[in-house]
């Protein structure tokens, strides 16, 4: 039912220009990650008439992604926050064109 509801967001009518979802792994099999971060790329399309911000702690999901589409927020010890892509972290773009999954790569710690 989670999946579906996600996917009913993903095409409404009217979509919205902003959606943002929080860990959509928790509730969901993780082999339907793959699936739902496909249409969700899909759904945003290559404009900037819809965006999407998605939170989520599953390597599955981030394994169904590519660097450009990942951001990475980091907390200083001064408080404040840092953002960068994923594919400015070093061997991060190399690695993932050689057919390492993102998600292996965040786990691993090679960013983030």
């Amino acid at each position: 039912l989670k999946l579906f509801a996600y996917y009913l967001l993903l095409h409404e009518s009217n979509p919205r220009q902003l959606v943002f979802i929080e860990e959509p792994e928790n509730g969901l099999y993780h082999q339907y990650l793959k699936l739902l971060a496909d249409e969700m790329i899909k759904s945003v399309g290559t404009g900037f008439s819809k965006q999407l911000f998605v939170t989520t702690h599953s390597p599955f999901f981030v394994n169904a992604l590519n660097p450009e589409n990942v951001w990475v927020l980091t907390k200083g010890e001064d408080g404040f926050s840092t953002v960068r892509r994923a594919s400015e972290y070093e061997f991060v773009k190399e690695l993932s064109e050689e057919g390492v999954p993102l998600g292996d790569m965040w786990y691993s710690k090679y960013f983030g």
